[in-house]
This record gives structure tokens, sequence and C-alpha cells, in this order.
């Protein structure tokens, strides 16, 4: 896709086409000189982005790492008239930490189930309720709209965040957004004395 003066010029692109060109050049050829360049404009970047959202800074470094592998691998996705280069690699970032974050999270309350002692099992009436509650709750999601489903179902039963769901699903993130929370306010309705 690039001829080999350009190559040289890899280290000083910084301006938003010439970043989403590189991004191309990944992904039409596995351009190493490309990937180095990004890398050299971002690694630090990225760093202090993490940092800033609390990340420390062997965690963010490794983060921001991974962040540009991810770009590596996922450059064919790119598409510059959705999102800027710099938005489009800020948002994988921003996922991988929060990805790490909930994994953190997941493994506390792992640790703190484990150490505690069982619950005493749950008197027969509050089984009951609980039952009719799941009963109720699948009934009113089956009210909801295929795309309403999609959603709900990749975001609250897998846990994806909404910029995942909008790149699987090729959908805009406020249009994921706008059907979540559509399907919440419906289910609100159906649901009224449970909320």
């Amino acid at each position: 896709m690039h001829d080999r003066p350009m190559r040289t010029d890899l280290k000083a692109a910084k301006s938003p086409a010439e970043l989403a060109q590189l991004i191309e050049a990944i992904a039409a050829s596995q351009d190493c000189a490309a990937f180095a360049a990004l890398f050299d404009h971002f690694a630090p970047r990225l760093k202090g982005f993490l940092m800033r959202a609390g990340a420390p800074a062997a965690g963010a470094e490794e983060l921001a790492q991974e962040a540009l592998l991810t770009v590596w691998r996922k450059a064919a996705q790119f598409d510059r008239s959705r999102a800027g280069a710099a938005a489009w690699i800020f948002t994988i970032a921003r996922n991988l930490r929060i990805d790490g974050a909930r994994r953190a999270q997941r493994g506390k309350l792992l640790d703190i189930e484990a150490t505690e002692e069982a619950d005493p099992p749950a008197p027969p009436d509050a089984l009951l309720l609980a039952s009719e509650r799941e009963q109720r709750v699948h009934a009113a999601l089956e009210h909801l709209s295929e795309d309403q489903m999609c959603v709900v179902r990749l975001s609250f039963f897998e846990g994806k965040p909404h910029a995942d769901i909008a790149t699987e699903l090729a959908l805009p993130l406020g249009t994921v957004k706008s059907r979540i929370r559509l399907a919440m306010n419906r289910l609100r309705e159906l649901l009224g004395d449970l909320t």
C-alpha cells in the first residue's frame, strides 16, 4: 500500500489522516514500520491516559502494550468514517482497562465468597417468591423486540461493554445505548412492582 519513501516519514506521522493511514497499512499488509510508528506515537499517550484513569505505572504500560497489540490484530476493523485513529485506539485501551477491573473485581468477590461461611438455606416462602420473580422477568423479556433482547443479552447476561457490543453488531455506539435504554424502560413498565 505504501512505497518505501513514505516509510521513512512514518515516525513523523501525527495528523489524524496520517494516523489512520498507518492503521490501514497495518490492516492491508501487516506493515511493521507503520506499526512501529503507531506504537511510538501512542504508547506513551496511552500509558499516561491509563495512569490518569487510576492504573499503576506498570499496569498502565502493560495495558498500553496490550491495546496496541489489539490494534495490530484488529486493524482491519478500523473504519475512519466511524472514528478517528486516536479515538479508536483510546477506546480499545479504555475497554481493556474496564475488562481488567471487572476481572479483578470478580476475583475479589470469589475470594470473599470462598472465605465466608455458607449462608443458611432460604425459607420455602422466599424460594417460592424468587421463583415467581424469575418467571415474571423471563416473561417480560419475551416482550422485548429482537434487537433489544440481543443487546440486553450481550450487555447483562454476557457482561460485554457497550463499545464491544457496537463492534460485534456493527452498530453505532449510540444505537446500542438507545436500545438498552428502551429495553430497560419497557422492562420497568412490565415489572413495575419488582423494580
